[in-house]
Order: structure tokens, then C-alpha cells, then sequence
């Protein structure tokens, strides 16, 4: 390993001796880089090479064109045809400076989003209503015995999307109430109609704002969860592995979840209208000053069973929506954490979206057929 070097008239020689590999061309390469001439031309004699691995080359190529940057030349001699064939695969990389990438122009680039955004909303609408039409075919099946229910994994999703979202859901709705019924009071006090709060609370957190805010709960908290397991799944190739054993994932895997949803969320909505309720009512009692018997009697004139019917009515829809939101996005997901994150945070913004237009549906239908 080494180096000499030796004249002509008109050009340098430089012998390039020994091993040029990662282990040895820091080594070797100080001494050498010394003999560069500049405006000269400098020949790189080879017969003396030992082995030349990428990092060698890459060496060598350097030193050329620290030779060419100071005026001169350079030319490769005796160099054995591997390392030669090495050099001349090399060399051309890094020469052209990589291209500026284009400036997009804002206009242009918003089209671009825009369309982008509304493919996107055309391919997940065909993708609902694929997913929804698979999982009522199993269903039906399941009814006609053709099919086998995954019972054990229908009644856990239920568990869980119910019976254990009670708290969280009875605590915030018991809060909404409150809340209402004492800003209802602070503009209604000045009328001198204190009373019509119960009226307030009653007809709004029934019809409406029980349902709405249930749903957007399930969907940041059981739809979530459920992008997140199926993804997890997917990320683990155990859809494919249904897939290859002949099974349906959305019967297997999506349809449990969305029958345990359509169930669970008509529930909570039940328990959401009746916290919201006893919320107004400790502060109609203590803040207000409406008695307990002018509290149920207002309530009772106020509230009708059209009222409450129209809001659990809503409720199946909105699960139907997270569950399908939820199975789709979690079938997205590639094979990264990332991934998976990032369908888990599309799939709950979007189910909160379609909730909250499902609910401006639903109360345009009503308000036409004048319920």
C-alpha cells in the first residue's frame, strides 16, 4: 500500500500502489492527495493496485477532480479492468448538479388539493357503500343461518362501547346540562322566565345536542379504537391471513363491531339525555330556585315522546357511520406506525364530519315532514 510518482515532459505520473478499500484509504489517501498538480496532466498509474473497493474509488474520482477544478487533466493507466469497470460506473455520479425542483404556483397547487381532496371523497363513499353492502349480506346470512356470528367478540364490542362508556358519557352530559340550564337562566332572567329553562334543556338535549354530542364521543373514543385494532391487524398481515383461510374480514372482523355500535349507541344516547337532564335539574334546584314538582311538571308539558323518539331514531345512523369510517380507514393502513396513526386521526375527523352532517340531514328531513 503506497504511492509513487515520476515525470514526463509534458505530463505527472502518479502511481497509485497497494490496497484503496474503507479500511486503508484513510490511510493512504493524505500522501497521494499532496502529488496533484495543478494545470498539469496527471496520469494515474494502476499496474501497482492491490484491491479498490467503493470507498477507494470514490477516492480516487475525488482526487481527479480536485485535479480538473485546478486547470489540469487526468487519465487512468494500467489500472487491472475490475477496478477500472468500478471507476468508470462511479465517476459520472455527482458531476450534474441535482435540478431545482419546480416552484408550484399557489393556484395551481389549490386545484390540485381540491381535486385530489374530492377523488378522495368519491373513492371513500364507494368504499362505505362496498363495505356497507358486504356487511348486510353477512348479516342477513347470519339470520338465515348461513353464517356463523362471532357471538363472544359481538357481546366484548358491546361491553365496550357501552357499558364501560357510560361514565364518560353520563359525566359529560351531566355537565352539558348544568352548563345549559345555567346560561338559559342568566338571558332568560331577564325576562322574568326563569321556568322556560327546564323547556330549554328538555326539548334541546333530547332531540338534538344528547344524540350529537354521544356520537362525536363513540367516535373519538370507540372509533378510534377500532381503526386502531384493525389496523394493527392489518399491519400484522392478520387480514391477510383471514383472506388466505377463506374468511370475510368484514364479516369477521367489522361486522361485530358496527352490530355492537348500532346497539350501544341508542343506549348511550339514553343515558346522555337523562345525565343532561339531572344536571339541569340540581341547578334549577339549587342555582335557579325551581322546585323538584315544578322542575317535572314543566318537563312533562315540555318534552313529548316525539321528541325523544327523533333522537334515539338518529342514533343507529351515526354508529352505522363510525363503524363504517372506522373499518375503512383501519383497512387503509400500510405498514408503519405512521400509518397507522395518521388513519386513526382521518378516521375519527372524519366520523365527527359525518356525524354532524347526518344530524343537519335528519333535522332538515324533520323539518319537513313538520316534526
Amino acid at each position: 500500500m503506497g504511492s509513487a510518482d515520476g515525470a514526463r515532459d509534458d505530463a505527472t505520473v502518479l502511481g497509485i500502489a497497494g490496497d484503496w478499500t474503507v479500511e486503508t484509504v484513510g490511510e493512504v489517501l493524505p500522501a497521494v492527495a499532496g502529488k496533484v498538480a495543478p494545470g498539469r496532466h496527471l496520469i494515474f498509474d494502476g499496474s501497482e493496485l492491490g484491491r479498490l473497493d467503493t470507498a477507494g474509488a470514490w477516492a480516487l474520482i475525488g482526487l481527479m477532480r480536485q485535479q480538473e477544478k485546478a486547470g489540469g487533466s487526468t487519465e487512468l493507466k494500467d489500472f487491472p479492468k475490475p477496478a477500472a469497470g468500478l471507476i468508470a460506473e462511479i465517476d459520472p455520479l455527482g458531476r450534474e448538479p441535482l435540478p431545482e425542483p419546480k416552484r408550484a404556483n399557489p393556484v395551481t397547487w389549490t386545484l390540485e388539493e381540491v381535486g385530489r381532496g374530492a377523488a378522495g371523497l368519491v373513492d371513500d363513499g364507494f368504499l362505505v357503500l362496498a363495505m356497507l353492502g358486504e356487511a348486510v349480506v353477512a348479516f342477513v346470512d347470519v339470520l338465515l343461518w348461513r353464517r356463523r356470528m362471532r357471538w363472544p367478540a359481538f357481546f366484548n364490542h358491546i361491553s365496550r362501547a357501552s357499558i364501560q362508556a357510560v361514565p364518560i358519557i353520563a359525566l359529560m352530559s351531566f355537565l352539558v346540562g348544568m352548563i345549559i340550564a345555567q346560561q338559559g337562566s342568566f338571558y332568560l332572567s331577564s325576562y322574568g322566565a326563569n321556568f322556560l329553562v327546564v323547556d330549554l334543556v328538555g326539548v334541546l338535549t333530547c332531540r338534538e345536542l344528547g344524540v350529537l354530542l354521544t356520537a362525536i364521543m363513540i367516535a373519538g373514543r370507540s372509533g378510534a379504537a377500532y381503526t386502531a385494532e384493525l389496523g394493527s391487524m392489518k399491519m400484522r398481515e392478520e387480514v391477510d391471513a383471514l383472506k388466505v383461510l377463506g374468511l370475510s374480514p368484514v364479516e369477521v372482523l367489522v361486522l361485530p363491531r358496527l352490530m355492537a355500535l348500532i346497539i350501544a349507541l341508542p343506549i348511550l344516547t339514553l343515558v346522555s339525555d337523562l345525565a343532561a337532564l339531572a344536571g339541569a335539574w340540581l341547578v334549577g334546584l339549587f342555582y335557579i330556585g325551581i322546585p323538584t314538582d315544578v322542575f317535572l311538571d314543566r318537563l312533562k308539558a315540555a318534552l313529548t315522546i316525539t321528541y325523544v323518539l327523533i333522537g334515539l331514531a338518529k342514533a343507529p345512523f351515526m354508529a352505522a357511520i363510525i363503524g363504517l369510517i372506522a373499518g375503512i380507514e383501519g383497512m387503509k393502513v400500510k405498514g408503519s406506525a405512521e400509518s397507522l396513526g395518521e388513519h386513526t386521526t382521518v378516521a375519527v375527523v372524519k366520523a365527527i364530519f359525518m356525524v354532524v352532517v347526518t344530524d343537519g340531514v335528519f333535522a332538515m328531513i324533520f323539518a319537513t315532514i313538520g316534526i
